[in-house]
């Protein structure tokens, strides 16, 4: 089990270091884009950005995920050859006309989901289109085969770029939203280009043949995720596009931002999304997989509540630490965001344990029913409780497609999820968010100190519960064990299954 547990986390790692980066440097680089930025224009950007998303999915037709799937059906060099290159030159077919097309009617389609009309910004979203949708399927190459140097290589190359690119375009030339979207996505096409050299055996098709053969399965497997996915993105595009034709683009701009804020739980997920997928499916032994799938959900379930719990108790100091005053109302959305993507995160369990099972259509119903919660929800709670309504919103949807989900594939594949110590960390991790919350102060250093000793508290108070398993806790001691003899200068002994 440790051994998978390692892969896992070495994996998500070296996925998510370059991202990592990025995002430490965005943070660091708030106050500047905050300064040079109105709530408006980030706003904007970020709508843009989510659009791409959006639409990157669509344009896929699924076949980034039937490529993951279909390299381990067995170890057939030629075979993984042939479907790598249908999938890059798929891909890349589909997304220049969907470039040339978007620069075309950049203007109507600016008008359309912006409200005015601008045909710059707009192109420069098709090319982010473009760019974001290959380099994602060139990733997928890399990450099936575990090329973690390549990749982490990559993903600094990406960051150091969109930092050179975009500092400049923001800050010296006042080029605004125009500026994002352009240095962020070209450092990716410049990136995407040099992956497709280093990987060009398996970029493209093979000349003169289209090898249908593949196509059809994986468009068989992959297009039916697309509708899916397409519901479990948009709940990221339906509340962002509300408040910011319906409410106001400032407050978009600050829903925006607790967003960027909640990068903690993003980098988890991320990694996770990554890392997860290519681990689960490499698993032969179903009884071994049942066990794993189940592990995993608990320890993912702890790491990423805390952080959530924490960025509840601490949003306050956060939002001054890193934004201008008038993002300082981020805070209210901040905590539930994060909860939304941590629950995201428990989603892609569920999807894998479909894909084991080569079931891609039980995704559609429970997005769907996501999809409802989180319209209807929005409507109501936006009203009255502003941009945290739409945080509350997106993490409701989750919970109602996590139930959906478990509901439609407890038959496929059986896990048995380890529910008394998932009800433990959701227990403890709710006291200590509403107790902290509505009982500490929320100003000053006396507030920030009471608040961080609650969070401190937290793992000591899960050991007292006994959430540990025997196993667990042995294997914590002498982890602890071996530390301090390293400290101390002494033998060092091995680590335990954990």
């Amino acid at each position: 089990m440790l051994t998978y547990f390692r892969r896992l986390l070495t994996a998500g790692f070296a996925y998510q270091l370059g991202e990592a980066l990025a995002k430490v440097v965005a943070l660091a680089l708030l106050p500047v884009y905050t300064h040079f930025l109105s709530p408006s224009n980030y706003g904007t950007a970020d709508v843009l950005t989510t659009a791409i998303v959006l639409l990157s999915i669509v344009i896929r037709f699924g076949i980034d995920e039937a490529f993951v799937r279909f390299h381990f059906l067995d170890s057939d060099t030629a075979r993984r050859v042939r479907i790598a290159r249908m999938a890059t030159g798929f891909t890349a077919l589909l997304t220049t006309i969907t470039l040339l097309l978007g620069i075309v009617f950049a203007s109507d389609v600016s008008q359309l989901l912006l409200g005015f009309r601008d045909a710059t910004l707009l192109s420069f979203a098709a090319l982010g289109l473009w760019a974001f949708t290959n380099l994602e399927v060139a990733y997928a190459l890399l990450r099936v085969e575990e090329r973690r140097r390549e990749y982490l290589v990559a993903s600094l190359i990406n960051v150091g770029l969109t930092i050179a690119f975009t500092v400049p375009l923001v800050v010296a030339a006042r080029m605004g939203a125009r500026g994002l979207l352009l240095g962020n996505y070209s450092a990716s096409a410049i990136v995407l280009v040099g992956l497709w050299w280093r990987l060009r055996e398996q970029v493209g098709f093979t000349p003169g043949r289209l090898h249908r053969p593949e196509l059809g399965p994986m468009l068989r497997y992959g297009l039916p995720t697309v509708p899916a996915d397409v519901s479990v993105y948009a709940l990221n595009v339906v509340d962002r596009f509300y408040i910011y034709r319906h409410v106001s683009p400032a407050d978009a701009g600050r829903y925006s931002l607790a967003v960027k804020l909640a990068t903690a739980v993003t980098l988890v997920v991320r990694g996770f999304q990554y890392a997860w997928p290519p681990l689960a499916y490499s698993i032969e032994s179903d009884e071994e997989a049942s066990r794993l799938y189940a592990r995993v959900t608990t320890w993912y379930v702890a790491v990423t509540g805390y952080v959530v719990v924490g960025l509840a108790l601490l949003g306050r100091w956060v939002l001054r630490a890193f934004a201008a005053p008038s993002f300082f109302g981020a805070h209210q959305a901040l905590p539930w965001v994060a909860m939304g993507w941590a629950l995201y995160g428990l989603f892609l369990v569920f999807v894998v344990i479909a894909g084991r099972a080569r079931v891609t259509t039980r995704n559609l119903p429970a997005a769907a029913v996501g999809l409802v919660v989180n319209v209807v929800a929005i409507l109501l709670l936006v009203g009255p409780l502003g941009i945290a309504g739409a945080g509350v919103a997106l993490s409701l949807a989750y919970v109602a497609i996590l139930i959906v989900m478990r509901i439609l594939t407890r038959n496929l594949f059986h896990v048995a999820f380890e529910w008394g110590r998932l009800g433990l960390l959701v227990a403890v991790f709710g006291a200590a968010w509403g107790a902290g919350d509505s009982l500490l102060p929320d100003t000053g250093l006396a507030g920030f100190a009471a608040r961080a000793g609650a969070l401190v508290a937290i793992p000591a108070v899960l050991w007292a519960a006994r959430f540990l398993d025997p196993g667990e806790r042995e294997g914590l001691t002498r982890l602890v064990a071996a530390a301090r003899l390293r400290i101390a200068g002494g033998p060092r002994s091995g680590p335990s299954d954990l």
